[in-house]
């Protein structure tokens, strides 16, 4: 493919709700655009831009995919995006690389929850969009209960640029409101014919209201259309490619990407009427130096800059990073600078990208995407820049990991090689996290979701080569006493030489919660003498560590040493060690102790209509609701939650309220824990530390 300047390049983000036919639209467009020369299909697994084995695998898209075609003179890079919840953070990326947003639509079910959230995200980023109502061919479709859904949930002013010829099974063709033609059949063979009769005065009466709405934005225009009663070609064209880039008008068009219907008008839209990058306002920026804001023009003469919006890594090609240029030129073997690591790096190849496809390239200009293999320290959210001339780009702002498993490789050898891939996942995908819980003995992943973490695993698997387990994450339950106690510890061993000796009385008494440790010396005339106190200490601490309870650490404690005995032969800081780990566990059983867990502060926001089904679920977890704000159209719900009871809440959440709910949550306060609760974690710890001695 050649090389395009800025104003030839068309930038687009496909997204939309899972299932919505996003990946059989792209296909349909490429393949019109004669970008490929078959017609892949989701069923066989022969598309562009689902090709991983996991996407094959399972019919769904899950990472963002970039497959460029050529239209009418012009460049058109689709981005793919995946449209499951859990992937959110591939889409928020692609949105960020991209100067225009297609929503797709599903037909049948509307506008759906991610579209909804996809849609602030877009507004707030001020980008041009255009809605496509697909799969116009299946049983229940409706065009106009859509576009109803569309002007509802999430774009009140989106109108109607096209409009359908034919019904569900029926569907064969698209009304074009603009050149006001019809395009009958499938692909670039549909043919280009008049509107028919039965639907002349409908196109008439959509056709009136779009250019009403076009033309607002130009008084002139406006002005002739009010006395003229229409307007002309070329300011029609160019008052709605204004009205476009500029958000006054989203128009809304229709397909069927599985039967390739409306391909042709689509194209045309995408490279007539959506802004190129040289249309787009200045991009903004940050001088790492001066700390000053600092601009770009969309042109190949400025200073180079370009963001990294995703990264993927492979055991075998290595790191790719997908990259959007928006000034200058980046040239393969030449070394750049990434302003946000501030570290110079080194390109050595740029290569053009579809689906999985690569092509090398000596250069990629203002506007365009491609991707860069192995830059060593650049990953996704880095501005690349000329250093001479340095700005940082605003980050991506990617939700932050909500939902949590425990993993472990089934083969105990593993346990370096799993850590390893995960740290390279986790670099590839800031949505997901990695850490060791050296409390636990456990390595916790966290994403949004438990699809994104099954698909951690598989890919652990397939590019890794290491099997993994994955389950609950244990709950850091900790204990403390209620009331206070003393007791005596005596360890005395005699081996038939030196013995051991040592002799300790103890007393403890609760602290407030999070108050921890506290260890006082109340020994009087020598009953231990001063050089063993430290290893009474120690052994009170090593003590705390194994609880009394359940085998859980011991908090909020304070530990007073008062009395004691020695020997001056047998003593020495072991027994005096042993003897008073043997005085706290006598003691602290007869202190009224107690299992504690961590409780969370949860926010959960939530459309009214689910507002019932939340709170009466949380109380069922042994919620405690806080209280309630409203938040737009819906209510933010504030409750403390025992985190044992909320470690699936991701999917559970998502299944109370159709995908429509979200929540964020952190570290409350450790709290008592209900008797039959207690029995419950006791037995289960007890089964755990048989398993183990088996």
């Amino acid at each position: 493919m050649k090389q395009y300047p800025p104003e030839k390049i068309r930038n687009v983000a496909v997204v939309g709700h899972g299932s919505c036919g996003k990946t059989s639209l792209v296909e349909a467009l490429l393949f019109a655009a004669k970008a490929t020369t078959r017609l892949g299909a989701i069923e066989n697994g022969t598309t562009i831009t689902d090709f991983e084995p996991e996407e094959v695998r399972r019919k769904i898209s899950l990472s963002t995919a970039l497959a460029p075609c050529e239209w009418e003179g012009c460049k058109i890079n689709l981005l793919d995006t995946p449209g499951y919840a859990d992937f959110i953070g591939e889409a928020i990326g692609a949105v960020h690389a991209s100067d225009n947003v297609l929503f797709v639509i599903d037909g049948v079910r509307g506008s759906e929850v991610q579209t909804e959230k996809l849609a602030k995200v877009v507004n707030d980023l001020g980008l041009p969009k255009i809605c496509i109502v697909n799969g116009l061919d299946r049983e229940n479709a409706d065009f106009d209960q859509a576009v109803e859904s569309i002007k509802n949930k999430v774009f009140p002013t989106a109108t109607p640029m096209m409009l359908p010829i034919g019904k569900e099974h029926d569907f064969k063709g698209v009304i074009d409101l603009i050149t006001m033609k019809a395009y009958i059949g499938k692909g670039n063979q549909a043919k280009i014919e008049d509107i028919p009769e039965d639907m002349r005065s409908q196109a008439d009466k959509y056709r009136e209201k779009l250019i009403e709405l076009i033309v607002e934005i130009d008084d002139t225009v406006l002005e002739k259309f009010l006395e003229e009663g229409d307007v002309k070609d070329e300011d029609l064209q160019r008052t709605m490619a204004l009205s476009i880039a500029q958000g006054h008008l989203i128009p809304i068009l229709c397909s069927s990407g599985a039967h390739e219907i409306g391909t042709l008008p689509i194209l045309n839209t995408i490279a007539k009427d959506l802004p190129s990058p040289a249309d787009m306002p200045d991009t903004k920026g940050t001088d790492p130096k001066t700390k000053e804001e600092t601009t770009r023009k969309h042109s190949a003469t400025e200073p180079m800059c370009a963001l990294v919006f995703k990264t993927i890594s492979d055991p075998y090609v290595g790191k790719l990073d997908f990259i959007r240029v928006f000034s200058g030129v980046m040239k393969a073997d030449a070394t750049t600078y990434n302003a946000t690591k501030a570290k110079k790096e080194r390109v050595g190849h740029i290569l053009s990208i579809k689906g999985k496809s690569q092509e090398d390239v000596k250069e990629i200009v203002a506007g365009d995407i491609a991707a860069a293999p192995k830059l060593e320290g650049t990953f996704t959210g880095d501005t690349l820049c000329d250093e001479s001339k340095p700005i940082i780009l605003p980050p991506i702002e990617f939700p932050a990991p909500v939902y949590s498993l425990a993993i472990e490789p089934k083969t105990r050898g593993d346990d370096e090689k799993m850590g390893t891939s995960l740290n390279k996942l986790a670099e590839e995908d800031p949505t997901f996290g990695v850490k060791r819980d050296a409390e636990m003995r456990q390595t916790v992943i966290s994403g949004l979701g438990d699809l994104q973490l099954e698909i951690v695993a598989d890919r652990l698997k397939r590019k890794f080569g290491v099997e993994t387990v994955l389950d609950v994450p244990k709950v850091p339950y900790r204990e403390t006493i209620l009331g206070g106690a003393k007791g005596q510890g005596k360890y005395k061993k005699q081996t038939g030489g030196r013995g051991q000796y040592g002799d300790v009385w103890l007393e403890i008494a609760p602290l407030k919660r999070g108050d921890g440790f506290e260890f006082e010396n109340k020994i009087f005339g020598g009953s231990i003498p001063r050089n063993y106190v430290p290893a009474v200490e120690k052994g009170v601490k090593e003590a705390l560590v194994d609880g009394v309870v359940a085998g859980f650490p011991l908090i909020d404690v304070k530990v007073t040493v008062y009395d004691g005995s020695f020997h001056p032969v047998d003593s020495s800081d072991m027994a005096f060690k042993i003897a008073a780990s043997m005085a706290f566990k006598k003691v602290a059983g007869d202190a009224q102790p107690i299992i504690l867990e961590p409780v969370m502060n949860v926010e959960i926001q939530v459309p009214e209509a689910y507002m019932g089904d939340v709170i009466g679920d949380l109380n069922s977890k042994r919620g405690r609701i806080l209280g309630m704000d409203s938040e737009g159209n819906s209510q933010l719900v504030k409750a403390h939650v025992p985190l044992s009871e909320i470690g699936r809440y991701a999917s559970e959440l998502r299944s109370i309220t159709h995908g429509q709910g979200s929540y964020r949550m952190e570290f409350f306060s450790y709290e008592q824990v209900p008797p039959q609760v207690t029995e419950k974690i006791v037995k289960e710890r007890q089964s755990e530390k048989e398993s183990k001695e088996h």
